[in-house]
């Protein structure tokens, strides 16, 4: 979730309520000593964006003691290695599912980690290179035995896109080879899609990546369906809308707004039947003043009741 799972995506979720754990976007372990918290989006976060998981992207145990003395200044309650990321960027540098594939590396990187840290340790995987059970068992027991707190486990496999539905099924074959919490990761977007993956994984609990851009309020309903949290209040999804970029346009550094503005509409629009308009609208966008005018147009002619409530005329 580079460039989406940030410090105002992160509030705007707090905000709606229901997450029980939140997450930096990934974080190179070499980078990190040098993040200033006052500057770097990468960084940022707000007092109430807590409990939260640091997720760091690692190819050398050697970046990693001095990652995890920056991770302690932060604050970070829980540190997760990525260890299935498939962009092609990110393995070239070694780092996330390339990573994954050379196992002595992956023990002296969690060795490392586990050595430099008592918070909680995670890692999260994908189910392999192919469909291989043992394979993937006989991996999972390693990482577990490595001090690992809980396994984050995403049901594809290393080359599989994203509109192929995830192998929930897998997941659950990574769960038993292990005694450690196991956590489902991909195709939640719906309470029912929670329900049946958790029914098919045997997971311990859920991870939401694209689903929560696209629907912040999605984690106070899967608390409310599936765990008994409160009941919550109607969504009101101009008003989300507009709290995001107003969180961006306070807290972040100029340069790094319309970027991210965009990244979230990218997903945010997929709640319209036409919202591919407002999302090619605002990715022509130069400025943030832009971006308001755009959006309330949009919202106005989508649901003007909800947008005057969340976005009074100036």
């Amino acid at each position: 979730m580079a460039g989406v799972s940030h410090s105002a995506l992160r509030t705007v979720i707090k905000d709606c309520g229901g997450v029980g754990l939140l997450s930096t976007e990934m974080l190179s372990a070499k980078r990190l000593p040098s993040e200033n918290p006052k500057f770097s989006p990468f960084v940022l976060k707000s007092a109430v964006e807590t409990p939260m998981s640091y997720q760091m992207l690692v190819s050398d145990p050697a970046d990693i003691p001095k990652a995890m003395e920056k991770l302690h200044q932060l604050g970070a309650q829980a540190v997760d290695i990525n260890l299935g990321c498939p962009a092609p960027r990110v393995r070239k540098g070694g780092a996330g599912s390339k990573l994954s594939e050379n196992y002595d590396l992956v023990q002296k990187v969690v060795a490392t980690a586990r050595r430099h840290t008592e918070l909680p340790l995670s890692a999260k995987i994908r189910i392999g290179t192919e469909l291989n059970k043992s394979k993937l068992q006989d991996f999972c027991r390693m990482l577990a035995d490595g001090g690992l707190d809980y396994l984050i486990v995403h049901g594809r496999l290393q080359k599989e896109q994203f509109c192929r539905q995830p192998r929930w099924d897998w997941i659950r074959i990574a769960k038993e080879a292990v005694t450690i919490p196991v956590i489902a990761n991909g195709g939640i977007f719906t309470v029912e899609d929670a329900r049946q993956c958790l029914k098919i994984t045997g997971a311990d609990g859920l991870m939401i990546g694209r689903a929560a851009p696209q629907k912040p309020w999605l984690f106070a309903e899967i608390h409310h369906a599936l765990y008994g949290g409160p009941t919550p209040p109607p969504v009101n999804r101009p008003a989300i809308y507009k709290r995001f970029i107003d969180i961006l346009e306070t807290t972040f550094p100029q340069g790094r707004q319309i970027g991210r503005t965009k990244e979230f509409t990218h997903y945010f629009c997929k709640n319209y039947p036409f919202g591919h308009h407002l999302g090619s609208k605002v990715q022509n966008c130069t400025t943030m003043p832009e971006v308001h005018e755009i959006a309330r147009a949009f919202f106005m002619k989508q649901e003007p009741e909800p947008c005057e409530a969340g976005w009074p005329e100036k």
